[in-house]
Order: structure tokens, then sequence, then C-alpha cells
């Protein structure tokens, strides 16, 4: 199989993982060379094994896939990132996006489907999942800042206007302040509201 497609596969569940990698082998082109189960070791092995196609969730141990996408492609231009997650967000398909992925799908689509976005983001093309292309046009980008999106990730454990402080090394006000824009940004009535509304649409 020296001119099967190579592809590193990142996905902290063993079973998922197991399951994709056997799915994957099947096909005629396609070889899984590499398997990861937490975020902080994607670049390392894919520089090692060289993949064509790194496939990865967003949600991982360590850091997200969206993370080590930037990075991958610094370090390993040739390598087309696909993005395979059960998280449907918009905000994560417009950050995957910049990132630099070549494709994003959501993990309920069947393997055949998976095996084709593999070829095709070889080949050059983007593959994204319809409906979220059209549900991230419709939510429109993040309105959070960098600092806001710091401080509601903080605050996502129902932690004190303190606590938040000592964590992302501001004032007790100045985060008062920046929630207080993050609660009318996502139009919501308070700080764990704001966080809900926020994951949900991918923004933090």
């Amino acid at each position: 199989m020296s001119d099967a497609i190579k592809v590193l596969l990142a996905e902290d569940q063993g079973m998922m993982r197991g399951a994709l990698s056997l799915l994957l082998n099947l096909e005629d082109d396609i070889e899984v060379v590499a398997q990861v189960a937490a975020g902080d070791e994607i670049v390392a092995v894919a520089l090692r094994a060289r993949p064509d196609v790194a496939l990865l969730d967003i949600e991982l141990p360590g850091r997200s896939g969206l993370d080590a996408a930037a990075e991958l492609r610094e370090r390993l231009p040739g390598c087309k990132v696909l993005i395979l997650t059960t998280f449907g967000r918009p905000g994560y398909l417009r950050r995957a996006m910049e990132a630099g992925a070549s494709g994003f799908l959501v993990k309920d689509g069947p393997v055949e489907d998976l095996a084709a976005a593999i070829r095709r983001v070889l080949a050059g093309h983007r593959v994204i999942d319809p409906a979220l292309a059209a549900a991230a046009l419709s939510t429109g980008p993040s309105p959070l800042t960098p600092r806001e999106q710091d401080v509601l990730n903080a605050a996502a454990d129902g932690a004190t206007v303190a606590d938040i402080a000592a964590r992302v090394h501001l004032s007790e006000s100045t985060v008062r302040n920046h929630l207080s824009a993050a609660i009318g940004k996502t139009g919501t009535r308070n700080r764990m509201e704001a966080v809900r509304t926020a994951r949900h649409n991918g923004w933090l």
C-alpha cells in the first residue's frame, strides 16, 4: 500500500478511534498510519508519520484539534486537515477554516462519505457539511473579543469574580466589565447563560 493515502487519526474515545481506523483501512487506497488520543500528541506524531491527511477531533485532552491544525499548517504544510467532530457548531467551523482545515464533517455520517472526503481534500478540494455551512453563515463570526473569551472560559465552572480575576490576571473590575460585555453580546441574562450560548455557537 505504498501509494495509499496516509492518514493520522486523532480521537480520544478508544472505541470510536478503533472503529474508524478499522473501517478506513478497509478502503483500498487509504491506510491509517498513526493514531493519537490527545491533542498535544498530534504534531509530534504527524512529523514522524508524515501523513497526507490528518483527521482530527476538536475536543481532545491536552490541546484542541483546532490549535493543532493551525500548527500543522505551519510545520507540515503538505498535510491536509479534515476536522471530524460530534459538535457541529458554527463557530467551530469558522475557527477550523481560519486554522487552515480543508474540511469539516460531523461524526453521524456514513464512513463512505468520510473516505470520499479524505480523497477530496487530498485532491485540493474543500469539504464542509452543508447544513453546518448554512448555520455558520446565518450565525456570523464570534462577537467576543479574545479577553471576553478568556473570562467566560474561566467563569465556566461557576467561579467567583475574584477567582476569575486571579486566573486571567486582571482586576476584578475589569473582569466585571468583560463579563457584562459578553452577556450583552450573547443576548443572555447572566454569565452562565453567556457561557452556554458561546459554547453552543462554538465561540469558546
